[in-house]
C-alpha cells in the first residue's frame, strides 16, 4: 500500500522512532500486527504514528528455533525517540534505561542511523487503530504486568497448595471433596502436579470477574434467575472500573495480548468478557452504549481470530457463536432495548452469517441443551 506524500511527510516530521540496539540477527521483531526476521544491520523502526503500539520480539537460538514471544505496550508521542538495548545474557530487551548521553549521540547522528531503520508498515495503521480504539494509556498502566513485559510463557515458581491460583468457588469445592473423600480421576491427577504460580510481577493485572453469580442472601429463585442472566455479575464487574466503558478497552487489550502477544491467559480473560457481556439480559438497556461498542469491537476482532477458534460451528461448539446467539436473542426479545441497538445487532447478524455461515435464525427458541429439564417425581 503506497503512502500518500502528505502522510509520509507528516510521519517523517511527527512520527516516533524506536531504536533497538544490539538486536542479534535472526531475532523475530514486530510492531502491532506485523513482524520481521531481522538482519544484522537492523537498528529499529521509524515513522511510527503517534499513539498506542505493541512492540514484540522472540529471541532465536543456535538452531534457529524461536523463544516464546515477549512484548510491551508503549504510548508513542509525536516525534518521540525511544531507545532500548538488547541484553545478550538474558536474551531479552533490558528493562534498564539507556544512558542519556547514548540517546543524545544517536539523535545527533540520526541521518547516519536512518538507513538502518525500517519504516512503520503504514498499511496496518488503520486496522490497528480499529483493533485498539478503546485502549488508553491509563488502562495499559493498570493492566500491564509490573515488570512491564507481556510474556507468552509466564515465569512460574513453586508455591504451597493453598497459594496456588484458583477461583474462590473452586477452593470451596476442593475442600468439600477432600472432606468427603470424593475425588475424581482429574482431581487425583492434578494433585500429582507440582504447585506452581506466576512469578510475582509477571502476570497481567486484569479485572477480576466474580465467580459468585448472585448476591449474598439470595433466595433459591433469585439464584436461578442470576444463573440464567449474568446482569448481576456484569454490573458488579463494571463497578470495579473507573468508568463502565473501560471494559471494552480491557477486552481489546486482552485480545491484543492473545493475538499478538500469544498469551493464553489473556485469551481466557477475553473469553470471559465475551461470555459475561453476551450472557446479560436485564442490563442491556442500562448499558446500551457499551453493547454497541462491544459489538463493533468484537466484529473487528473476529476478522483476526485464528481458524481453529472458529471451528465446529455446525456442532454449535464455538463459544463466540453460542454467546452471540444468546445475546442476539436477548436483544431481540427485550422490550426495553431501543430500535438503534436492535437494528445494529440485526445488521451484524447478517454480516456474520454471510462471512461465517453462522445460523442466527429462530433466536427466540431455546436451544435443546439449554432448555429446562423436566423431572417427573414418582
Amino acid at each position: 500500500m503506497e503512502m500518500e506524500q502528505n502522510v509520509a511527510q507528516a510521519l517523517l516530521t511527527q512520527g516516533a522512532t524506536l531504536v533497538l540496539l544490539d538486536i542479534p540477527a535472526g531475532t523475530d521483531v514486530g510492531i502491532d500486527i506485523k513482524s520481521w526476521n531481522v538482519g544484522r544491520n537492523f537498528k529499529g523502526i521509524k515513522m511510527i504514528p503517534p499513539g498506542i503500539h505493541f512492540i514484540h520480539y522472540s529471541a532465536v537460538d543456535e538452531l534457529g528455533e524461536l523463544a516464546p514471544r515477549i512484548g510491551f505496550f508503549h504510548d508513542f508521542k509525536k516525534g518521540e525517540f525511544l531507545v532500548k538495548r538488547w541484553d545478550n545474557k538474558e536474551e531479552d530487551i533490558s528493562s534498564e534505561s539507556v544512558p542519556e548521553e547514548t540517546v543524545q549521540s544517536l539523535k545527533d547522528n540520526l541521518k547516519e542511523l536512518d538507513r538502518y531503520l525500517g519504516p512503520y508498515p503504514y498499511e496496518i495503521s488503520k486496522p490497528w487503530a480499529k483493533l485498539t480504539n478503546g485502549i488508553t494509556a491509563s488502562l495499559i498502566a493498570r493492566c500491564s504486568p509490573l515488570c512491564g513485559f507481556v510474556r507468552s510463557a509466564l515465569e512460574l515458581e513453586h508455591c504451597s497448595d493453598a497459594a496456588r491460583p484458583r477461583g474462590k468457588e473452586s477452593e470451596k469445592e476442593d475442600r468439600k471433596q477432600r472432606r468427603s473423600g470424593r475425588l475424581t480421576a482429574e482431581d487425583k491427577e492434578e494433585e500429582l502436579l507440582p504447585n506452581l504460580k506466576p512469578k510475582p510481577g509477571t502476570e497481567l493485572r486484569l479485572t477480576e470477574i466474580p465467580d459468585k453469580h448472585y448476591p449474598d442472601n439470595a433466595t433459591p429463585s433469585e439464584i436461578t434467575r442470576h444463573s440464567l442472566d449474568s446482569s448481576y455479575v456484569l454490573d458488579t464487574t463494571l463497578k470495579k472500573l473507573r468508568e463502565p466503558g473501560e471494559i471494552i478497552g480491557e477486552m481489546q487489550l486482552t485480545f491484543v495480548c492473545f493475538l499478538v502477544g500469544q498469551s493464553l491467559d489473556a485469551f481466557e480473560q477475553w473469553k470471559k468478557f465475551v461470555s459475561l457481556i453476551c450472557g446479560a439480559d436485564n442490563a442491556i438497556p442500562q448499558y446500551r452504549s457499551i453493547y454497541i461498542e462491544f459489538l463493533q469491537a468484537l466484529e473487528v476482532e473476529l476478522s483476526y481470530v485464528p481458524e481453529e477458534v472458529l471451528c465446529d460451528i455446525v456442532a454449535s461448539n464455538n463459544f463466540v457463536y453460542r454467546s452471540l446467539y444468546k445475546l442476539f436473542g436477548n436483544i431481540e426479545s427485550n422490550p426495553e432495548v431501543d430500535g438503534r441497538l436492535k437494528s445494529y445487532a440485526k445488521r451484524l447478524r447478517d454480516r456474520l452469517t454471510a462471512k461465517f455461515q453462522w445460523d442466527f435464525s429462530n433466536l427466540l427458541e431455546e436451544a435443546d441443551d439449554e432448555a429446562p429439564v423436566i423431572v417427573t417425581l414418582a
